[in-house]
């Protein structure tokens, strides 16, 4: 499975942006997906997950109300729309996808990685 995340730049406090994770190789809906960051410095995070179908999702305290995850099973995307973006937001944004019925928290529940995209909010 090859996950090739994209969208990721730089923005205004406030501002919004869409990440978008194309995943290929297998059968994508077999796959439960996340979002995860590592800001400088800083452990790896839990952002959003999704269920299989799409129609579970989790979001870290952080970030809920202000992220959205979707997926398009058709078209084997996971996308993260992103608004009122912070400055604490700012780090590089990984997709991840699972055969856990349910995407975990934790990073060690994923069995694929895409290559990260860089987030940068600026104040």
């Amino acid at each position: 499975v090859q996950l090739q995340a994209s969208g990721g730049g730089l923005v205004q406090a406030g501002g919004s942006l869409r990440l978008s994770c194309a995943v290929s190789g297998r059968t994508f809906s077999r796959y439960s997906m996340a979002w995860f960051r590592q800001a400088p410095g800083k452990d790896r995070e839990f952002v959003a997950g999704i269920s299989r179908t799409g129609g579970t999702t989790f979001y870290a305290d952080s970030v809920k109300g202000r992220f959205t995850i979707s997926r398009d099973n058709g078209k084997t995307t996971v996308d993260l729309q992103m608004k009122s973006l912070k400055p604490e937001d700012t780090a590089v944004y990984y997709c991840a996808a699972t055969t856990n019925i349910l995407p975990p928290r934790s990073q060690a529940g994923y069995d694929y990685w895409g290559q990260g995209t860089l987030v940068t909010v600026s104040s």
